[in-house]
């Protein structure tokens, strides 16, 4: 009930961008630009943590984009996940594009996208599931450029975490070590071996995601790789050589990209 009417009052409460506060816009075009219009890239923590996957990152963390991602998450501006979840459909393009290469065993079927589960306390304090909802307007962005995609919601806490903010790397990893597991019955989605796309908003340590590729991994999962929305840029390796021009791009992230940086529909 609260995140309908979070829905509700985005609808009808006037409107101010996100990122900048410029009035009667969503996301203004600056600030829509600096979350979508760069080309996804690789990244990694340093120091680099053993068994994470390779991570491409839409944006930077930093000014307008960590408005948005903090305004969708801790103030309810849910109409946020669209342009959101765009910027990640084009990270988890590449991270998935990447595993294909790389040798995962899937060939077929739809890329899966495994979002990073936040605690239940964390959830019902927010009124929603950021993350999951993030990664359901990713995969509509993927469809809707001719990439079969779907979420796949898979990935469980067993135990209490602490909240990761105001902790160092070492505190991170030991926090969240051992705390993630499968839920019953979802790893015959990947059995046939179909690439798996861990997805989250946020990267800093690189720790919740690899214990999310641990668990998947024990469970059979091709962990590809993983995508996020921004990395945190004093903290994350930028591999600046896998970067390029738009003509780079593959040709349905190109119009994806046209069209959010033309106008896009939650503007």
């Amino acid at each position: 009930m609260h995140g309908l009417w979070q829905e509700i009052a985005g609808l009808v409460l006037p409107a101010e961008c996100a990122g900048c506060g410029l009035p009667r816009s969503v996301l203004c075009d600056r600030c829509r630009a600096e979350l979508c219009g760069r080309q996804p890239e690789r990244v990694w923590p340093q120091p680099r943590p053993a068994g994470l996957p390779p991570v491409h990152a839409a944006a930077r963390y930093g000014g307008a984009v960590r408005a948005v991602l903090l305004a969708h998450k801790e103030r309810g501006r849910l109409g946020l996940a669209e342009p959101l979840g765009a910027a990640l459909a084009g990270a988890a393009a590449m991270a998935g594009a990447r595993g294909r290469a790389g040798g995962v065993r899937g060939r077929g079927g739809p890329l899966l996208l495994v979002p990073v589960p936040s605690a239940r306390r964390a959830v019902a304090g927010r009124g929603h599931d950021a993350g999951r909802r993030i990664a359901l307007a990713a995969a509509r962005a993927l469809r809707a450029g001719g990439l079969p995609a779907r979420v796949v919601p898979g990935l469980r806490l067993r135990r209490a975490v602490a909240d990761q903010s105001g902790l160092g790397a070492q505190q991170r990893r030991a926090n969240v070590t051992g705390a993630m597991g499968v839920a019953a019955g979802v790893e015959r989605l990947w059995r046939p071996g179909r690439p798996v796309v861990l997805v989250d908003d946020l990267m800093t340590t690189g720790a919740s995601l690899v214990e999310a590729a641990r668990a998947l991994r024990a469970c059979g999962g091709d962990v590809a790789g993983a995508a996020v929305v921004a990395a945190v840029p004093r903290l994350a390796g930028f591999h600046r050589r896998e970067t390029g021009t738009d003509r780079e791009r593959p040709a349905f992230l190109r119009e994806t990209a046209r069209k959010h940086l033309n106008g896009g529909t939650w503007r």
